[in-house]
């Protein structure tokens, strides 16, 4: 009888356990299923996105910034991502970011996709506020870390809390605390310009912790 109650206890006690780990697992999800863009919605400017090959593809248009950003929101999460340049063009990974009232432009915190010489992917800027919040211009590692813009590059967005991280191709970029926004929307931006320009994303997976 002792022997059946202390079996019936531990039983109880695995499944409470095996209950706490299932409820505070992470849970991964595809934002972009592969064949079409539902669960994103494009604002901005006049740039057109499509879907090639279980790829977006952004290409520039006329404007300003354009943006395809998810429907949903999310506030602390592990985002991954590949992305690479058909044509040169300034391009950024929105995060926590919202569309404002007054002139329905985004702003938020991007994560940059910088094809030129300057070479600061993975930095992070404030869209359409602050500016540059986390440049890379004293971090030889973080713009050495894109050996191609025309090969698929791995971007990883790290958001907990007040900490915002970025890695690209494994390579430690930023780092930054920050409190201005806790939740919004991920978005794919093309930069508004006169010149041609096209940018490419798959994979676009999230991790919400």
């Amino acid at each position: 009888m002792y022997a059946l109650a202390m079996l019936l206890k531990l039983l109880a006690c695995t499944t409470l356990i095996a209950l706490a780990g299932c409820g505070s697992a992470s849970t991964s999800k595809p934002l972009f299923n592969g064949h079409n863009l539902d669960g994103w919605t494009k604002v901005g400017g006049g740039a057109t996105y499509t879907v090639e090959h279980g790829e977006i593809v952004g290409t520039r248009g006329p404007g300003p910034n354009t943006f395809l950003r998810t429907n949903d929101l999310y506030d602390d999460f592990v985002l991954e991502l590949e992305f690479k340049w058909d044509e040169p063009i300034n391009s950024g990974v929105q995060f926590r970011s919202r569309q404002r009232d007054e002139d329905g432009r985004v702003s938020g915190y991007q994560c940059e996709l910088d094809h030129s010489d300057r070479r600061w992917t993975g930095g992070i800027y404030d869209e359409s506020g602050r500016g540059w919040l986390a440049p890379l211009k004293d971090d030889p590692d973080a713009m050495a870390a894109v050996t191609s813009i025309f090969e698929w590059n791995l971007l990883r967005i790290e958001v907990d809390e007040d900490r915002l991280r970025t890695w690209v191709n494994g390579v430690p970029c930023a780092d930054l605390m920050d409190k201005q926004d806790a939740e919004g929307f991920i978005a794919l931006q093309v930069h508004g310009s006169a010149d041609p320009g096209q940018v490419r994303w798959r994979r676009i997976r999230l991790t919400e912790e």
